[in-house]
């Protein structure tokens, strides 16, 4: 009996022993199997935050996106449209990712109620009317000015859209220049002025108030000659209006370079090629000239340019073999030469091949690269009527025409010509101004006119250097104070460094 007792009690002892060294790894389990249990809450819990916080943000920026209304300064022809429609394309795809609620996109073409549509003010009634109460900016841009969305959203933020802002990448005229009217004679450099290029913005308030202004007090300036400069002076209102604020994020730098981490906008700053350059027969360059200037601005011509042109004639008031040049029987006038132009037109139609699809038109104290022209040419349908350059307007505000500026040179489609000539639209007198009378003309037949800011009226000095930097120049115009053969081998020939005359010559940009 005794034996059996303490069998039993040795077993029980056993029993309780093996409980005492489970228990710990059970309640291990359970633990652990609580925490997971607990985990599992939050982990269903936690998706359904983050979606109602990323939903309030979307929320946000779609109203955001909403209120801006983004202006694309596009043209008609059918390069220029495309390009303008990719960008559209893509702003539009941008809002797509980030939410529901698509901002408005509208191309400056496609607002045909009148002429003037691409000088922006008088658009202004318009934009205060249709956006004017559930908008908060409208945000302009060339069709390549590259465009981060999310980025510009929070660049505005810090704005407050309750108030007049005009924000935009200050330009600004290190000297009074010829094309700024010399305004700001004293100090040009407090001037500031937007690049087009990096997108400017105008909040609704401020737009609001110059649809007011133009209302009571129509647009008074004849001349539109440079567009961005002449807006800002409009907002400025001789010190009534808010200045340009210069907005670091809107940029011109390379979508490629390192510098644009910071950047809402950028800028594609190359010469359009689209395919190979058309061939140096397919343009027809006629260099107008008078007998006056054949022994200073035909030799600049000789040294720089001509070489690159396979098709060239000089016109004059005098037949001189030693260049040569040919009398086309109009009388030389002092200004205007609407009369030589009109005869260069028909020469070019009647008395050249018929293959040869473009013609440009200069003065004789232009300077342009024909090479780089071959390039730009490659974009342009030679079937279209292309009439192309620096584009001008008159009288724009009240109706008016747009003109291409001689001084820059003027490109022609040989289509262009025919539908020009087949017109009765002439000269009202021979020495009416070319380039008015031609851009009045095709006004009037409804083709538009094709601007292309590579084409320059004036001098580089004559430009801000920044405005610059994101060109490869077409052309420039006028030897006052400069040295031509200087300016065309640091700005227009082919390469930076251009064999002349057997020696490598190079220029620095910062001197001219």
């Amino acid at each position: 009996m005794s034996r059996e007792r303490g069998c039993s009690r040795w077993l029980l002892f056993a029993a309780c022993a093996h409980l005492v060294f489970l228990l710990p790894p059970l309640r291990a389990r359970a633990f652990a199997l609580s925490v997971v249990s607990e985990g599992a809450e939050d982990e269903t819990e936690l998706p359904v935050l983050q979606k109602s916080e990323k939903s309030r943000t979307t929320s946000k920026i779609g109203r955001e996106l909403k209120g801006i209304i983004f202006v694309i300064q596009s043209q008609s022809n059918s390069f220029h449209s495309k390009r303008a429609e990719d960008l559209k394309r893509d702003i539009l795809k941008q809002a797509e990712d980030l939410g529901k609620e698509l901002p408005k996109v509208l191309l400056i073409h496609q607002i045909d109620r009148h002429e003037g549509a691409w000088t922006i003010l008088p658009l202004m009634k318009d934009f205060s009317l249709t956006y004017g109460r559930n908008s908060s900016w409208i945000f302009f841009c060339e069709e390549d000015t590259r465009i981060q969305v999310v980025k510009l959203l929070e660049t505005l933020r810090r704005f407050d859209k309750s108030k007049e802002w005009f924000l935009g990448k200050a330009l600004y005229d290190e000297e009074s220049t010829i094309i700024h009217h010399y305004a700001f004679a004293e100090n040009p450099t407090v001037f500031k002025f937007p690049d087009f290029a990096a997108g400017w913005a105008l909040s609704i308030p401020l737009v609001n108030k110059l649809a007011k202004k133009l209302k009571s007090e129509p647009l008074k300036s004849d001349f539109t000659i440079d567009l961005k400069h002449e807006i800002a002076l409009y907002i400025w209102q001789k010190g009534e209006g808010p200045h340009l604020t210069p907005v670091p994020e809107f940029c011109t730098d390379d979508v490629n370079s390192y510098k644009v981490d910071h950047c809402a906008t950028t800028f594609s700053n190359f010469l359009p090629l689209c395919g190979e350059p058309v061939n140096k027969e397919d343009v027809f360059v006629a260099v107008k000239t008078c007998q006056k200037f054949h022994g200073d601005r035909i030799p600049v011509v000789k040294q720089t340019w001509e070489g690159e042109a396979a098709l060239i004639e000089y016109y004059s008031d005098y037949a001189d073999i030693s260049i040569p040049t040919i009398d086309l029987g109009v009388p030389n006038t002092d200004r205007g030469h609407c009369g030589k132009t009109f005869a260069i037109l028909e020469r070019f139609l009647n008395h050249t091949s018929p293959r040869t699809p473009w013609l440009v038109v200069v003065d004789d104290d232009t300077l342009i690269s024909i090479f780089r022209l071959r390039k730009l040419l490659s974009c342009y349908d030679p079937n279209e009527p292309v009439f192309l350059g620096e584009r001008y307007g008159y009288g724009l505000g009240t109706g008016g025409y747009s003109y291409i500026t001689g001084g820059g040179g003027m490109v022609f489609s040989r289509t262009a010509v025919q539908k020009l000539l087949a017109s009765k639209c002439r000269c009202y007198s021979m020495d009416a101004p070319d380039d008015m009378v031609l851009g009045m003309c095709f006004s009037g037949l409804g083709i538009p006119i094709t601007h292309s800011p590579l084409f320059h009226q004036a001098r580089p000095m004559d430009y801000p250097k920044d405005y610059l930097s994101h060109q490869i120049p077409v052309s420039f115009h006028k030897h006052w104070n400069i040295d031509p053969v200087k300016v065309y081998f640091t700005w227009l020939a082919p390469n930076t460094e251009e064999s002349h005359n057997g020696k490598k010559v190079g220029y620095n940009r910062e001197d001219l």
